[in-house]
């Protein structure tokens, strides 16, 4: 086994403070003209939402307020009473069962400063009533004395022996694929700034492999979908982990789909296509129907490039397991499980709430499978769809999984609002989802590099709270102890531990 990778150095975290003049926040603070400049508010709040510079109160940082609860309350110190802190309207109406306000807002604030919210926001659950939200972690009575600091969260990409390189990261999630034409082109060398940072990786998606990645090519995965959209021999040949995608878990069946009006001249180039024409990619590779036909793909790319490791990237159909078994023995050293609950506002409702299986389902089986099978510890399980905070994190790897792979969270961590619009061309307000040449110069990507960074480092500090509060050194002794978890549905009369709701 390796050396732990290096840990994330914690003075990569830098603030890194919304683009937009109102940031995104719970509540709204309100002073009226009553106020007599006094400071009092300034010197009692605890996270600088009033600040006076010269002779004037600046106008209230509201996302960082910590409500009518703040211990604090610089409404109810006020000696005249302008002050008052009310929910704000716009938070009331953001988010989803699955990504709620909170949620949203709680990863807005990782993104800025690096470190999980204290002001109350439910930042662990969703309100779904369903999946990562019915499960509670368990902690022992008695789990030793463990350190955070102490705690190793790094794993291996490489465990088949097979000679080709031994790749570690010190934080077991990488990007998943968000392809040129779907996003910007600032989102992703953002996201690309990020994972080499961290000493991490992030995939290409299936739109090719723009020029401007170059600097990264060492913390690049490129991606070979069905399209083949700007697939090269040379694109292949520049990275360390080529990832096959057969499915995505949003979308199972129904291969991928780019409007024309994300067409523009640089995607079409890149795609080899007609400007302002629609793209579609098929289903499923048309040259496989068979795990040795799968097994003659990855040759091909273990051919083409001699120290690259592939990974496979497939949906969730109820024989996932036999599935991964057999990308286990065609040659994979990753097999990355994509479930239902993932995907952008791009793929349709209908396919993500009715083909794929829920990636908390999927991930049990196929490890289950793997450990009878004899070949667990001999090939890395990667799952994403629908994991959204470091508690999800900790959940799918108690499940079974080694680690995760982030695409809708570094979405929001982009300040997305979940407006599901992201199919077309002009309909991401935010500037993330989109190819218009207006929208893309709403956002820098060092600043979306700087706002990963933060979120990662906030999400490793909680994981190293909660491994070691359950006792446990490493991420990796967590793999598949589902004695970890509770189901709210199905609690028994007696835990012995602690729950943590």
């Amino acid at each position: 086994m390796n050396a732990p990778t290096k840990a994330f150095d914690p003075s990569q975290v830098k603030e890194a403070p919304s683009r937009f003049r109102t940031a995104l926040g719970k509540y709204r603070v309100s002073r009226s003209a009553k106020c007599i400049v006094c400071g009092l508010c300034v010197d009692v709040c605890p996270l600088g939402v009033n600040e006076k510079i010269g002779g004037r109160i600046t106008s209230p940082r509201d996302y960082k307020c910590l409500g009518p609860k703040c211990p604090t309350a610089c409404f109810k110190q006020c000696p005249v009473q302008a002050i008052t802190v009310r929910t704000d309207p716009t938070f009331e109406t953001m988010g989803d069962y699955r990504w709620t306000g909170d949620m949203l807002v709680s990863t807005y604030y990782m993104c800025e400063t690096g470190r999980v919210p204290q002001n109350g926001l439910e930042y662990r659950t969703g309100a779904s009533d369903g999946g990562f939200d019915k499960l509670r972690l368990i902690f022992p009575k008695d789990p030793g004395h463990v350190s955070p600091d102490e705690v190793d969260t790094s794993i291996e990409l490489n465990r088949t022996g097979d000679g080709r390189p031994q790749i570690d990261i010190p934080f077991p999630v990488y990007g998943g694929g968000m392809s040129f034409g779907s996003v910007s082109i600032r989102a992703i060398v953002g996201r690309m700034k990020a994972a080499t940072a961290l000493n991490s990786f992030c995939c290409t998606g299936e739109g090719g492999y723009p020029d401007d990645l170059i600097p990264y090519d060492d913390h690049v995965i490129t991606q070979v979908a069905t399209g083949l959209f700007g697939v090269r021999e040379e694109t292949i040949q520049r990275v360390r982990i080529v990832e096959f995608k057969y499915a995505q878990g949003a979308k199972p069946g129904l291969g991928g789909h780019l409007l024309g009006d994300k067409v523009t001249p640089a995607v079409a180039k890149m795609r080899e296509a007609v400007v302002g024409s629609a793209l579609f990619s098929p289903f499923p590779f048309h040259s496989v129907y068979s795990v040795e036909d799968h097994k003659k793909h990855i040759d091909w790319i273990k051919a083409t490039n001699s120290k690259a490791l592939v990974s496979v990237k497939v949906s969730t159909p109820t024989d996932v397991d036999m599935v991964a078994v057999g990308s286990y023995f065609a040659g994979a050293h990753i097999i990355h499980l994509d479930g239902s609950y993932g995907g952008t506002g791009a793929a349709p409702d209908i396919a993500k709430k009715n083909i794929a299986m829920p990636i908390e389902y999927a991930v049990p089986m196929v490890h289950r499978f793997l450990v009878a099978e004899g070949i667990r510890d001999k090939i890395t399980l990667i799952a994403s769809g629908g994991i959204r905070t470091p508690h999800d994190l900790i959940k799918i790897v108690a499940l079974g999984a080694d680690g995760i792979v982030t695409g809708t969270a570094d979405m929001v961590a982009m300040e997305c609002v979940r407006c599901h619009n992201c199919e077309s061309g002009r309909g991401c307000a935010r500037g993330i989802a989109t190819t218009d040449t207006g929208l893309v110069e709403l956002m820098e990507s060092d600043w979306v590099a700087q706002r990963l960074i933060n979120m990662y480092q906030a999400w490793r500090a909680e994981v190293q709270r909660i491994l070691a509060k359950m006792g446990l050194k490493s991420i990796r002794q967590l793999v598949g102890r589902t004695e970890f978890l509770a189901h709210l549905d199905y609690l028994p009369d007696h835990v012995d531990g602690e729950i943590e709701y």
